[in-house]
């Protein structure tokens, strides 16, 4: 593992990092020579278990009366897709029909690369919680808040930093809920 100064974090991430003042988290993001685009990448690479990573992921939500009401001119028009955030640890799967629910949507895909791209400015894979070009909704779900610290991407698949995960939770803007699939 190597920790190059700044140039770890992808720099709109660090950018984000400044705005919020977290500039100190800039000398944690930890740079990887393998991949960390998924969470049993990133867990194998921080030797961390596998919940304790924090996994970025966009969704598009349809038909959501809750979503379409607050758009802002411009933001499309109603009945289209609209993308929302969902926070959840690396051992869990998103429940789709929880997202479903928790928007009152008709239906909830898992965003496609070039949505993903244009509504964060990163690429799968590197996606961080928070440091978005755009803003969305964003869904966290409890489990995270079971570690004292997780991991997450730095804006690019190579790089990771820990954070207090009730911290990132309140950076990213998320509203915490069960939206983890559950076993029977």
């Amino acid at each position: 593992m190597t920790t190059p100064p700044e140039s770890a974090a992808h720099p709109r991430f660090a950018g984000a990092l400044r705005e919020r003042g977290l500039q100190e988290l800039i000398a944690e993001v930890r740079h990887f020579p393998e991949s960390t685009r998924t969470a049993t990448e990133a867990a194998a690479a921080i030797g961390c278990e596998l919940s304790q990573i924090c996994k970025s992921l966009v969704f598009t939500v349809w038909g959501s009366p809750l979503l379409e009401h607050g758009r802002e001119p411009g933001e499309g028009e109603p009945g289209e897709g609209v993308p929302v955030l969902v926070l959840v640890d690396g051992a869990s799967r998103v429940d789709l029909e929880r997202v479903r629910e928790e928007f009152g949507a008709r239906k909830v895909t898992r965003a496609g690369a070039d949505v993903v791209r244009e509504t964060t400015g990163y690429a799968i894979g590197g996606v961080p919680p928070f440091g978005h070009r755009t803003r969305t909704r964003v869904l966290a779900d409890r489990a995270l808040l079971d570690h004292d610290v997780v991991w997450a991407a730095a804006g690019t698949p190579y790089t990771v930093f820990p954070m207090d995960p009730k911290e990132l939770v309140a950076q990213a803007g998320g509203t915490l809920v069960d939206i983890r699939e559950r076993t029977p």
